[in-house]
């Protein structure tokens, strides 16, 4: 018998509607309202300044490591403002603008990369989950989610964030085949941004795009400029909107670019060259945003001077109000709750030894 091809209903394309230069393909251009245009910029700007302040506290002392999320503000924030209250945001590590968006405040992210647990304190009234460390492993938990969505036949949907080192993860795959089979209403927003941690993403996959692995479980795929708020916001309201009417689950890739360090602890000038930074620096996405509302007319020069002038006084008010949060928080007991429902004898024993020793006002050894 003669071999025959098997159509295929899925094909991928690449979408960018704002080049680099801020250049508009008008014929793609998306609605959105002036406030929107602007309250995006906003968030973009808090994003980007925040990622600073954030490096400069951890430079000097008054955080811990962290990781920073500069060139990556529009494949997120474009994605995630179609989420409504009800629906779910599951996180990776790297979506400090995503969850800012989302009504987390610039306190707990300061207090959590101090190393306290009440910064990572999730409101019961805000439906995200908090920030998932081990890669990929927020998938699984984003499908659960859109399974019992769809079982209690709501119409909230999930939309998940990950990078490209995810998609090596078993997570990602069990993830999306899940989300295929039961047509689960999950966005699935993958970052690529090129390196998982020192891997560039050639040594991850053959495949030309992260995209096309939609087509292997059967659901839609689309490959995006990621520093490009315009796309990431038009492939998101096709996927969002697809997801809410019951059309199951759709994969979004973002290309985009991890201008600085895996986390503050990396060094990565180990393993890239400033010649690959700096021409994904001339992409990136806050500036292009910028011109294309400047040349709109949604914004103004003196608006702009305002604007961040307004932005580092409200970081610098949060970082004030965060040290003061943290001076009094930090009791050495809490380790031992919300581990057991009954505390073992063992760690009991342990808890009342610590409290003894904190009573004597004395050092504890480590």
């Amino acid at each position: 018998m003669p071999r025959t091809p098997i159509a295929l209903s899925e094909r991928i394309e690449y979408l960018a509607i704002l080049n680099e230069k801020g250049q508009l393909d008008a014929e793609l251009e998306p609605d959105i309202s002036g406030e929107m245009l602007l309250r995006l910029y906003r968030a973009m700007l808090v994003g980007r300044r925040f990622d600073e302040r954030l490096l400069d506290l951890q430079r000097q002392g008054r955080i811990g490591t962290f990781p920073p999320i500069k060139g990556q503000e529009a494949a997120q924030l474009g994605a995630v403002a179609h989420l409504r209250p009800g629906d779910w945001m599951v996180p990776s590590f790297r979506e400090t603008a995503a969850e800012l968006w989302r009504g987390r405040t610039l306190e707990s992210v300061i207090i959590c990369n101090n190393g306290f647990s009440e910064g990572a304190v999730i409101s019961p009234d805000h439906n995200d989950l908090p920030v998932s460390v081990p890669v990929g492993s927020q998938i699984l938990h984003a499908v659960g989610l859109g399974w019992a969505a769809r079982y209690r036949k709501k119409d909230d949907i999930v939309m998940t964030f990950f990078g490209d080192g995810a998609t090596s993860e078993g997570d990602f795959h069990e993830g999306m085949n899940f989300g295929a089979v039961f047509q689960v209403p999950v966005v699935f927003v993958c970052q690529n941004n090129q390196w998982a941690i020192s891997t560039p993403v050639a040594r991850q996959t053959r495949s030309a795009t992260i995209a096309q692995k939609a087509i292997a479980y059967g659901i839609p795929g689309i490959q995006v400029d990621g520093n490009d708020i315009l796309a990431v916001w038009a492939a998101a309201k096709e996927a969002t909107d697809r997801a809410r009417a019951g059309g199951g689950p759709t994969l979004i890739e973002c290309l985009t670019y991890r201008v600085m360090m895996h986390t503050t602890a990396d060094d990565p000038k180990r393993y890239r060259t400033e010649a690959e930074v700096e021409t994904w620096r001339g992409r990136d996405p806050l500036t292009r945003f910028q011109k294309y509302l400047l040349d709109k007319g949604v914004l103004s020069g003196h608006d702009q001077l305002e604007l961040d002038t307004e932005v580092l006084q409200e970081i610098q008010r949060a970082v004030d109000n965060a040290e003061k949060q943290m001076q009094i928080m930090g009791n050495p007991l809490d380790m031992f709750n919300h581990v057991y429902a009954e505390l073992p004898p063992y760690l009991a024993g342990q808890r009342e030894e610590l409290a003894r020793e904190l009573a004597t006002g004395k050092e504890v050894p480590s």
